[in-house]
């Protein structure tokens, strides 16, 4: 078919073509004879109906139909009536239900162009239809966000949970990589992985710490007997240094607009210090003083002192001091930060399938008990369970922690040391009678020999006048200094403790054997006593290594050739600490705040001069001699692109970067504002 037979608008109306207003015909139908389809159709059907009745009534009754005519006209004018009536109902039906579907169809490509998330400007297209109480799509969009937040936390506790056991085939063994990932491993405090003292060989314990700092908390946490004094000076330290950040930017974007160097990490502190006087000052008594510039005196004055609770007889709803006290209860910020990382925690316990049964939320002490079976025997619990203790520690906290570590330490300095003599004045009392047991009573034997025998030819002094500094349990200890007095670890002490029990268990079995007398009985029940309490007190934190901040201590016990707790709870782990937590972070790197490639005023690579009369007079001279080097009777490209290259380092990156884009570009694009400089310079051209 020739492209003219079609019809050019839908404006052609004709019966007979094709798709035409009014036409019988259709394109679809590939110009088949509808009229001869038509026909051949009826005269079938006729046909048929005529041979069944010549067939089944008999030859008088025939006779008689044919009185009013012939029974073939008649029927194949009823089968003519009815086809028509029946494709015209049908193509009555088809327009109106593809009416419906072409409109639906449109209705729903509008739609898709509609539902573009654009929250501005749908605000503004509800406002002028018919205002926000009408058509208020808020509740949809939080319904949405909710949704793709909830589907995003499946997805990633999903691919959490194959990360971790991923790790594990990998390494086939339980380590702290596999528990904690490597972004989150700097906030370790402790971990430790141990046999179980019930059964070493198939349950294994695990001890994890972790001290989230102050500065690296999301939301701030106070303790509850913080003053109202306390939290206002807190926001205006905040509130002083916002307003120096944003003095410290205004001075980057000037130096960067005029060709300078940019501000080193040093220069930036230093530039900070100065500025905290313009904002704040330490005359505390003067009512005009920098610090009271956003809170007047006599309000700080009426809040002295005051803390979370008022005293019911001195209550007055009408008073200053308890009106600027609701404004803070108000907005929540003595409690926001502990009951956001307590949601935070039972939120994703809830959600990862790590029920727990037993929960004390100590909020007036900043502190969570949680564990997963109220009971506290570890005889009846089962061998798969966890406990966690959140805690906040400001500094007093954790100097008294301090303070009753070293306490404990030496205590047990001072039992171990008690049974230490005893056993060894029970071992020397056993060696009576018998001449040689152990070294020293060989020693003793031959001392007398050694002085005359050798001694007193070398001149050498005994052994028994030499001081003995070395206590043959362990190393000299080194001199403490500062760092040591202030970070105590006992690691020394510790190790010593350690190897004095270890020795006193070798010994009873050298003294006794296979004998059992009641002095070995004593002896090895004390020792065990003394071994499983120092193992506790082991496993503890050392307070020395805390810093004042949020402390997550967890303790799992867990079987070992299954781990469902050890993965579960390294999932709740992670995901918490990224709630929590912003994390590390590098002064350094966060101070590039802005790239002179993306913000630098010249970046289309054009330049005007700022003197109209002479277009090198508002240069810098810096670029002037940059210019004047160029335009030197240089005699090929690469000299000229070598000076190029060489230029920034003579005047730092700001101005010899701009000052090399815009030599390139102006020798590139001819004299374009640089008569004077183009002028005759056959290396600039050819550049």
């Amino acid at each position: 078919m020739a492209s003219i037979d079609l019809p050019r608008s839908p404006n052609v109306f004709h019966p007979e073509k094709p798709s035409a207003v009014g036409s019988r015909n259709s394109l679809a139908q590939d110009y088949r004879d509808q009229q001869k389809e038509v026909n051949q159709l009826l005269e079938e059907e006729t046909n048929k109906v005529l041979h069944h009745l010549n067939a089944k009534l008999p030859k008088e009754v025939l006779e008689r139909l044919d009185v009013m005519g012939g029974v073939k006209e008649k029927l194949y004018n009823y089968f003519n009536q009815n086809y028509q009536n029946m494709f015209n109902r049908y193509m009555v039906t088809a327009e109106d239900e593809m009416v419906k579907k072409v409109r639906g169809f449109v209705d729903r490509e509008e739609m898709k162009v509609l539902n573009r998330y654009t929250p501005k400007e749908i605000a503004i297209l509800l406002d002028e239809v018919g205002g926000a109480d009408k058509f208020n799509t808020g509740e949809i969009e939080k319904s949405m966000v909710n949704m793709y937040g909830h589907l995003q936390g499946h997805i990633q506790r999903g691919v959490n949970d194959l990360e971790t056991l991923t790790n594990s085939l990998l390494r086939q063994k339980t380590d702290v990589g596999a528990f904690v990932r490597g972004e989150n491993a700097y906030s370790i405090v402790k971990c430790a992985f141990k046999d179980n003292i019930y059964k070493p060989k198939t349950v294994t314990d695990v001890k994890l710490s972790v001290n989230i700092l102050d500065s690296e908390l999301i939301s701030p946490i106070f303790q509850y007997q913080a003053t109202v004094e306390y939290l206002i000076k807190d926001l205006l330290a905040k509130h002083y240094m916002d307003e120096i950040d944003k003095t410290i930017e205004q001075l980057k974007d000037e130096r960067i607009d005029q060709g300078l160097e940019e501000l080193s990490d040093g220069e930036i502190i230093f530039e900070k210090m100065k500025r905290v006087t313009n904002f704040t000052d330490d005359d505390v008594d003067n009512p005009k003083s920098r610090r009271y510039t956003v809170i007047a005196k006599d309000l700080m004055e009426r809040i002295n002192n005051l803390r979370a609770e008022i005293d019911p007889e001195t209550f007055d709803q009408l008073n200053i001091r308890e009106n600027l006290k609701k404004i803070i209860d108000m907005e929540n910020i003595r409690n926001r930060g502990f009951n956001t990382a307590v949601n935070s925690l039972t939120s994703i316990l809830d959600t990862s399938k790590m029920g727990y049964q037993y929960i004390e939320n100590l909020k007036n002490a900043r502190e969570l008990i949680l564990r997963e079976y109220d009971d506290t025997n570890q005889a009846l619990l089962p061998d798969e369970r966890y406990q966690i203790r959140l805690r906040y520690y400001d500094n007093a906290q954790l100097n008294e922690e301090r303070k009753a570590y070293e306490v404990m330490i030496r205590s047990f300095e001072t039992e171990v040391e008690h049974l230490w003599d005893v056993l060894n004045t029970r071992y020397e009392d056993s060696k009576f009678l018998t001449r040689v047991t152990d070294f020293n009573d060989l020693a003793k034997i031959y001392k007398k020999k050694i002085r005359k025998n050798v001694k007193e030819k070398t001149g050498d002094p005994l052994y028994e006048d030499i001081a003995k500094v070395w206590d043959e349990i362990s190393f000299i200890k080194p001199a403490e200094t500062e760092v040591e007095r202030m970070n105590r670890t006992f690691i020394y002490e510790k190790d010593k403790l350690r190897k004095r029990l270890i020795i006193m268990r070798d010994k009873l079995k050298t003294m006794y054997n296979y004998q059992y007398p009641i002095e070995r009985r004593v002896m090895e029940e004390r020792l065990d006593f003394l071994d499983r309490e120092f193992m506790k007190f082991d496993y503890i934190i050392n307070p020395f290594h805390l810093q004042p901040g949020l402390l997550l201590d967890v303790d799992i016990t867990s079987i070992k050739r299954k781990k469902a707790t050890l993965d579960g709870m390294a999932n709740v782990l992670n995901e918490f600490l990224h709630g929590v937590s912003k994390g590390f972070q590098d002064a350094a790197f966060a101070s590039f705040s802005r790239r002179r490639s993306t913000v630098r005023a010249d970046i289309a690579q054009t330049f005007v001069a700022d003197n109209d009369e002479d277009p090198v007079a508002g240069e810098a001279p810096g670029r002037q001699q940059y210019l004047d080097m160029l335009n030197d009777d240089t005699p090929a490209v690469a000299p000229a692109a070598e000076a190029v290259q060489k230029a920034p380092a003579k005047r730092g990156r700001a101005a010899g970067t701009k000052t090399a884009k815009k030599g390139v570009v102006d020798s590139g694009r001819g004299r374009r504002g640089r008569a004077p400089a183009a002028k005759g310079k056959k290396g600039i051209r050819e550049l």
